[in-house]
């Protein structure tokens, strides 16, 4: 089973994403959605499971919850926008790790791409980083991983840099 992990899209969705998740089972989305064509597109390539951010109006939060908690192929699985990262896990985050104990954690709000063991609470933590225009990033990156007899292998990354768009300058 392939798996793609995307956060804060704010609305955008390149073809370079899409061809990268074309492959994949399902398609999890960490939040900052941007606009619910996003989840549109997402759910004609795969099954998409996905929460809301800080900036998703109702159109999002009446499709995603803030928290997504679920089991694929062995794995207990958490999705969250805000967490905070190894150790440094928000109050919030840090009762939904102590309550469920999940094998897998994901989340975005950062825009930095992160993927680690959290040995203290033994899962894997994912933040896929950032795919949208709004932000600070400098690169645009997302993760896709394979599920294997209950075991996340070949995590790849997508990562390509961020294009502004040039401001003309104005001719004398």
């Amino acid at each position: 089973m392939k798996i793609g992990v995307i956060s804060d899209t704010h609305g955008v969705l390149e073809k370079r994403v899409t061809d990268f998740l074309s492959d994949c089972d399902e398609i999890w989305h960490a939040g900052d959605v941007g606009n619910s064509e996003i989840i549109d597109t997402l759910n004609t390539i795969a099954p998409t499971r996905g929460v809301y951010g800080n900036i998703d109006g109702n159109d999002i939060r009446s499709v995603f919850p803030e928290n997504i908690i679920f089991s694929v192929q062995s794995q207990k699985v958490i999705i969250t926008h805000i967490a905070g990262n190894p150790p440094r896990y928000n109050p919030r985050v840090k009762k939904l790790i102590n309550d469920h104990h999940p094998d897998i954690f994901v989340c975005g709000h950062s825009h930095i791409l992160k993927v680690m063991f959290d040995k203290a609470n033994n899962l894997l933590y994912i933040n896929p980083g950032a795919l949208g225009n709004q932000g600070f990033h400098k690169k645009k990156t997302a993760v896709r991983f394979q599920l294997s007899n209950g075991k996340p292998i070949k995590m790849e990354v997508l990562d390509y840099g961020r294009h502004k768009k040039k401001t003309p300058t104005p001719s004398r």
